[in-house]
């Protein structure tokens, strides 16, 4: 089993390009790009952020293609990106064709954009196969992703798009095309309590799941922390996917993980992250 890890936390502190060098030299075989300051957006006020990154700006695919030979210099590639989001934004929208791109310039086989939130299946169905086509003629896979909305009355997390076996599973029929995958997010399927589990949206995506977002939590909030430090338990997990047959990367997005770290012991996360991760994929290779 392959390992790998988002770098958009990691990049915060030491920047894209020191973040590869880090994955790399921790022992991680991939990395996977956030590819948010591509429209880097304020959900709360609902409008775009305006900064000086790469991304941003009109030279985005060379900045692309400057990671990926520096990944390639450090014996590691890129294996899958994540796009901006939320998707229900026109500005997101607009960017979501760059996202594709960066991804194929990069090497990465999958692009994970979020569905939108409240939609039908149906409905995102609309908006998943206004990209699939460009994205086919690049190489790439779109993959959606189960996500949740807080209840903040009740104070838990509550069903969104995908957020289910049923829902993820229609939401993949609605499209029905080989480059329409599955994401699980093992964190997001924990936090629904006893209807929903990681384990349960495994067995119903089968085949079709192609790619994770690996972090722990205590099945209430969305912590994204390293595994094995909450409350997830991750054995009958990693069993499931063995059942499937899941030839995918082991990739963690233990964002909040970074929380308190700095340049001059950032390292120290991302080998202890390796080091988590390297125990699942143990589990899964026994």
């Amino acid at each position: 089993m392959k390992t790998s890890t988002e770098i958009g936390a990691l990049s915060g502190i030491v920047g894209e390009e020191k973040a590869i060098e880090y994955v790399a030299r921790a022992g991680f075989d991939a990395w996977d790009f956030s590819l948010f300051e591509l429209c880097r957006y304020n959900r709360r006020e609902k409008c775009v952020i305006q900064t000086n990154h790469p991304l941003s700006g009109k030279n985005y695919l060379s900045f692309a293609r400057k990671l990926k030979q520096i990944g390639s210099d450090n014996g590691i590639v890129c294996n899958q990106t994540h796009a901006p989001f939320p998707s229900e934004a026109p500005e997101i929208r607009d960017v979501l064709k760059k996202a594709i791109e960066c991804t194929a310039e990069v090497g990465a086989q999958i692009c994970v954009i979020h569905p939108q939130l409240h939609f039908t299946p149906e409905e995102n169905a609309r908006m998943y196969m206004d990209y699939l086509p460009y994205a086919k003629s690049c190489g790439v896979k779109i993959a959606t992703e189960n996500l949740w909305v807080w209840d903040a009355e009740n104070g838990r997390a509550r069903y969104a798009a995908c957020s289910t076996p049923e829902s993820f599973c229609r939401h993949l029929d609605a499209v029905g095309d080989e480059n329409f995958v599955a994401c699980l997010d093992i964190g997001h399927a924990e936090m629904l309590g006893e209807d929903v589990s990681a384990v349960s949206m495994i067995k119903a995506l089968g085949k079709r799941l192609c790619a994770l977002h690996i972090h722990d939590n205590d099945k209430h909030r969305d912590s994204h922390q390293i595994p094995f430090s909450m409350d997830i338990d991750f054995v009958p997990i990693v069993d499931a996917l063995k059942g499937i047959n899941y030839n995918g990367y082991f990739t963690l997005e233990a964002v909040d993980y970074f929380g308190g770290f700095t340049m001059d012991n950032v390292h120290v996360a991302t080998d202890n992250l390796a080091k988590a991760v390297k125990k699942l994929a143990d589990m899964f290779d026994l």
